[in-house]
């Protein structure tokens, strides 16, 4: 019999999604105020991979990652996703975008072996966490590289994406070490 043990914390990872820079200003800006500093950010890329998000946020969608310098707890993916839920619909309502969404917001949470999103829809490899929300093991992390599943998100597999994974995970390793 295996022996319980607590999780190690781990590093979350917010992935953010606009065709306003004056959003994702203001996502960046109330993430810190709930979740403390940014460590790391990614290049910036335009978020093309599919048309999904379109009738409801438009086109010339601009993505990027934010990896926090506090680390999480392992079962706090809930928490965190009810909270960047809520902060999409705060921006929502100001109405000061013309989009229904305005803004999306992808928190995850990175380990040394994988990198898991939240979610609200229910698939066959995604399990449930409580509070209606899902957990995706987006990628594992093999060979000296994250690598994607089947069902990981196109954007996920992008290099952009992966180097800066890898890079928050060197830093998530110092962070443990520290």
């Amino acid at each position: 019999m295996g022996q319980i043990r607590e999780p190690k914390p781990c590093l979350l990872v917010v992935a953010a999604f606009s065709r306003h820079a004056s959003a994702l200003e203001w996502a960046k800006a109330r993430l810190v105020e709930r979740f403390g500093p940014i460590a790391l950010t990614s290049p910036s890329y335009c978020f093309d991979h599919t048309a999904y998000y379109s009738r409801e946020m438009g086109q010339g969608l601009t993505k990027l990652l934010w990896a926090f310098a506090d680390l999480v707890a392992a079962d706090a993916l809930p928490e965190i996703k009810r909270a960047t839920n809520a902060l999409e619909e705060e921006i929502k309502a100001d109405q000061t975008f013309a989009e229904r969404r305005p803004l999306n917001l992808d928190p995850g949470l990175l380990s040394l072996g994988k990198f898991v999103l939240a979610t609200t829809k229910d698939q066959q490899h995604r399990i449930y966490l409580r509070d209606g929300i899902f957990a995706e093991v987006t990628l594992r992390f093999r060979g000296g590289a994250f690598q994607p599943w089947p069902w990981t998100y196109a954007d996920y597999r992008e290099p952009l994406v992966l180097e800066f994974l890898l890079k928050a995970r060197e830093y998530y390793k110092q962070r443990l070490r520290g």
